[in-house]
């Protein structure tokens, strides 16, 4: 016969029901030896009542779910349904002794105590069980056999308000944090407590530091703007600890992220520049009920462009991408959104193909087929070092790959084709720049050829940050390794901006082209790359190590430009620019190449990479690009290994041929 199997759970609320049935007796002799000073010994017929208190008790106490609630996470809807079942039973029970009529034996206010004692004893039992587990105790903290409370780190919250409140509830139940108290601007606030925490004015972080050993300050203001949490960032700066922050009020809204979900600060947060308004017009213009390509779709800046195009209601979404790993992930990643998001229709049709851009035939096929109305091309190379060692595939992609799509839009009678470009092609040094800049020549040169009524414009960005080769993904490792943290230069500046908000730029640019424009973007200001290091490490719970007095616990190291890399980065190559609908786009006005010319100059390329030449290469970028003065000599791998080859093999010739 097999053996009743009883779970963890089931003995712990048979344990918590022969618990209640001893607190019950014991209050009713509690509230009898308190009526009547003196510790009472019940007798006779008293002796009964004892034996109805817990029988009249425990029903209630069950029918009322006290013995389903978890003690660790007991809350006040708990407390409330003890308080009611408590009130209930004494109620009862009086009522019973009063039908009974004890004379004499029973003094009627023994009623009212022994309701207030129940109440006492089975609501406080519960919360001296919750203290206990929830690892606030000190002695279970240092004798737990797991002790998973022991090695918290004290913080504080910056922000009082709801979404602070709930992150301290939330981390009352964390082995990781324990929250010391709060950090609000609200004067109101001032010396209050919210749920047993002290709400102090920022002044006071520096003595709660140094008084609690404070290791970190979580920032709980998922409504703030970036300006305002670059402020409190700033502030923050000084301290040494590590800064967290909470998603932003949009993310919680959609329910894609929790209030727990407790994060490194966001860079952009760090920029403190606030996003603008979309403008919805511009953002439906090109993508509501019409067929959609990207090109490298499962790159950074695709990606992204896919994410926000199902959220503007396309008839059908066309994923192009070379990478096969790429492409599976977006497309999942797509369908799962699609599935959890019920304001995307379920009748988007997501269609993965894979595909080189390189390869005209195929993605001529692709448009026609599904009649593509508007095309994002994202696809490039441009990893600046990378597209460095290898020029001649760079031409191969983002030359000719952009050619054989602004093409194929022709034939097929694209409406819209958006080319990312990048300001690297302003007066570029490097080889991926000047492949760019040359691929936004073609774009004009074909709009000024005036053969179709494919609308041709480019939008020119800096760096996003996020995106595979950022710095930030990289500094953010090289602090978790403790280090040295890599800049090229002390000097060296770049414009950023977020992933997302490039993306949505882009998407309201392209809807206002008319034909061979190039759009750019307010970056905002520049940021100094070193300065962007050392407020990372700072704001990660470390100090800096100074070149002179050797203290701090993380180095930067400086290790010189890569080939082809430049101090700053520009927008614009002349002076001419007008203002757009949008106050973050400009138009820019720029010379531009004869269509003859583009044609001789690609056909050069073309023969170049049959040859390949590398010095027929770069001299074609030179012709062609206005402004180009490369950083660097050829760096091409190929190249450089087959001249060491060919000098080694002269010197073996002229070793052989000498008498000794």
């Amino acid at each position: 016969m097999k053996g009743i199997n009883i779970n963890s759970r089931d003995k712990k609320r048979l344990i918590l029901l022969i618990g209640d049935f001893s607190l019950v007796s014991i209050a009713l002799w509690l509230a009898f030896s308190l009526r009547l000073g003196e510790i009472y010994l019940p007798e006779g017929d008293v002796l009964f009542l004892f034996l109805l208190a817990p029988a009249i008790s425990i029903p209630i106490f069950i029918r009322f779910g006290l013995y389903s609630a978890i003690i660790r996470y007991i809350g006040f809807h708990a407390l409330w349904s003890v308080m009611q079942a408590v009130s209930l039973y004494a109620l009862l029970w009086g009522v019973l002794v009063l039908l009974i009529r004890l004379d004499g034996s029973l003094p009627r206010s023994v009623i009212i105590v022994n309701w207030f004692v129940a109440l006492m004893l089975i609501g406080g039992s519960r919360m001296i069980v919750r203290w206990w587990l929830t690892g606030t105790n000190p002695i279970r903290r240092v004798n737990s056999l797991n002790k998973p409370y022991v090695d918290r780190k004290n913080i504080v919250i910056y922000g009082a308000g709801a979404a602070g409140i709930q992150l301290a509830s939330a981390l009352s139940f964390s082995s990781e944090y324990k929250t010391i108290a709060f950090i609000d601007d609200n004067v109101l606030l001032k010396n209050h407590q919210i749920n047993g925490y002290r709400v102090y004015p920022f002044i006071h972080l520096g003595s709660l530091i140094e008084k609690y050993n404070v290791v970190g300050v979580l920032l709980a203001i998922p409504s703030a703007t970036r300006s305002q949490k670059n402020k409190i960032v700033n502030m923050l700066e000084p301290y040494p600890i590590h800064v967290h922050t909470l998603p932003s009020i949009d993310e919680l809204a959609q329910a894609k992220a929790k209030i727990d979900d407790i994060r490194e600060v966001e860079i952009d947060d760090l920029l403190g520049r606030d996003s603008v308004t979309p403008n919805p017009e511009l953002l439906h213009a090109n993508i509501k009920d019409k067929k959609v390509l990207v090109t490298g779709a499962g790159g950074s800046i695709g990606s992204e462009l896919c994410r926000q195009i199902i959220q503007l209601e396309p008839d059908c979404l066309i994923l192009f991408e070379h990478s096969e790993y790429a492409l599976y992930s977006i497309e999942k990643e797509l369908l799962g959104l699609i599935k959890s998001q019920q304001e995307i229709t379920n009748k988007l049709k997501i269609v993965p193909i894979l595909g080189n851009v390189c390869n005209q035939d195929r993605l001529e096929k692709v448009c026609g087929v599904y009649g593509v109305q508007t095309i994002y091309h994202a696809a490039a190379y441009k990893h600046v070092p990378l597209v460095e060692s290898n020029p001649a595939e760079a031409i191969r992609n983002n030359i000719l790959g952009t050619l054989s799509a602004a093409l194929v839009a022709i034939n097929t009678g694209v409406e819209t084709f958006v080319l990312i470009s990048t300001d690297k092609a302003v007066r570029p040094t490097n080889t991926m720049g000047a492949t760019k800049r040359f691929a936004e020549l073609i774009l004009q040169g074909l709009t000024n050829k005036n053969e179709s009524n494919t609308r041709f414009c480019m939008v020119r960005f800096g760096n996003v940050l996020g995106s595979s080769g950022s710095v930030v993904p990289l500094f953010r490792e090289q602090i978790a390794e403790g280090g040295p943290v890599t800049v090229t230069d002390p000097k060296i500046i770049r414009y950023f901006m977020t992933i997302p908000e490039a993306a949505q730029l882009v998407i309201q640019a392209g809807a206002m082209g008319s034909g061979g424009d190039v759009f750019v973007l307010d970056m905002g200001e520049p940021v100094n790359i070193c300065d962007l290091a050392k407020k990372l490490i700072r704001l990660s719970g470390y100090e800096v190590r100074g070149d002179e007095q050797g203290t701090g616990d993380i180095e930067i190291q400086f290790t010189g430009l890569r080939p082809g890399e430049k101090l700053y980065e520009e927008l614009l190559i002349g002076d001419n620019v007008t203002k757009t609908k949008h106050a973050l786009i400009m138009r820019a006005e720029e010379e531009i190449l004869a269509w003859a010319k583009i044609q001789q100059i690609i056909n050069g390329f073309k023969e170049a990479l049959n040859e390949c030449d590398q010095d027929k290469i770069r001299n074609l970028l030179l012709e062609a690009v206005d402004g180009y003065k490369p950083q660097c000599g050829i760096e091409d791998i190929l190249y450089k290994q087959q001249k060491t080859l060919l000098k080694e093999d002269k010197i073996v010739e002229f070793i052989n041929n000498k008498s000794f």
